[in-house]
């Protein structure tokens, strides 16, 4: 018997535990480090200063904390689902069935738009079809574990509930016209060379123990925490920012639900834009704060990190533009089918 399997390590053990103790008291005692802070400043929350600081004090940890315990449990799962893993999954799906599993693996894989173009590949490689490979890349980034948690964190299960379910169902569509358009031959020359090239393999890896899996979770935490927090701490600011300057009239006559070109513009802001969805979200709750319509404010979360520029510019690299504009526009006419939809049932 292997001497691990004997003796594990205890230590992650102990570290999760000691950890989920911490969170939780920090979680539930956020308002007091805001209310000090105020308290031995002087400051007043009426005033709009008062009221920005406050805002930020108050969403920066909320959001990293939030972050934090998603983003470690996703890491534990992980462990579970390899990226090899994931294409042998795809690989000889059929349309529809195919569309669905893709949509439904990106809400649950390590996966963003800054790692399209080797997935993409990758899963051309495997005999993925070019269908179900789009329906997993615009789930992967736009319908992820980090936006679900913030968005029942701060708008509950019926927002969150809502979201899954429409960001899948955009996810699903897409990958599906774009499968009956057949524009394979909008692939780059290269990567067409590259299609049903992957040699199977199977995975005779011995099952990790859960103290691999608890180091794992941590690791997950360090490497993405470490990289986003400073994108989520400007975030939060910009958001404290509109929270306490932008007057709530101005916002509510340019994002509210009674003017129908509400939804487009802001699918068109935020495609300039580039952000994850911890980045954004506090953005959207202080755009909601001032009288932004929840569909209109949806739509723009979605376009920034599922249609932004920047991964426009990565996927030209495997994409003609003809690829890319299809892709753009079937994502573009759904998020906008979402934002429609929300601002007619709340």
């Amino acid at each position: 018997m292997n001497p691990e399997h004997r003796n594990p390590d205890l230590k992650p053990l102990f570290l999760t535990g000691a950890a989920a103790v911490a969170w939780a008291l920090v979680y539930s005692n956020l308002e007091f480090l805001p209310d000090s802070f105020l308290r031995l400043t002087g400051l007043d929350r009426t005033t709009r200063f008062g009221e920005a600081l406050y805002f930020f004090i108050y969403e920066a940890p909320k959001v990293l904390l939030l972050l934090t315990a998603v983003v470690f449990v996703m890491g534990v799962i992980h462990t579970f689902v390899s990226p090899d893993r994931t294409r042998a999954m795809l690989s000889g799906r059929r349309s529809g069935i195919g569309n669905a599993m893709a949509a439904s693996l990106g809400i649950v894989t390590p996966f963003c738009s800054c790692s399209a173009v080797p997935l993409f590949i990758g899963f051309l490689q495997a005999g993925v079809p070019l269908g179900v490979t789009f329906s997993f890349l615009v789930s992967a980034p736009m319908v992820n574990e980090v936006a679900l948690a913030l968005l029942f964190g701060m708008f509950g299960w019926k927002v969150a509930s809502l979201y899954l379910a429409m960001g899948l169902i955009v996810a699903v569509a897409a990958g599906m016209l774009i499968g009956k358009l057949g524009m394979e031959r909008y692939l780059e020359e290269w990567v067409q060379q590259l299609q049903n090239s992957a040699v199977s393999s199977e995975f005779t890896s011995e099952p990790l123990r859960w103290h691999h899996r608890l180091r794992e979770g941590f690791n997950h935490v360090r490497e993405i925490v470490g990289k986003v927090w400073l994108y989520i701490v400007l975030g939060v600011g910009l958001g404290a920012g509109i929270h306490g300057y932008v007057p709530e009239n101005f916002m509510a006559s340019l994002m509210g639900s009674h003017v129908w070109w509400s939804v487009p513009l802001a699918v068109l802001i935020g495609v300039p834009m580039y952000s994850n969805a911890a980045g954004i979200l506090p953005v959207v709750q202080a755009l909601l704060g001032k009288g932004a319509a929840l569909g209109t404010v949806l739509a723009f979360m979605m376009s920034v990190i599922a249609l932004s520029a920047p991964e426009m510019i990565i996927l030209r690299k495997v994409l003609k533009p003809q690829l890319i504009a299809a892709f753009a526009g079937v994502v573009a006419t759904g998020i906008m089918l979402v934002g429609f939809v929300f601002n007619a049932v709340f």
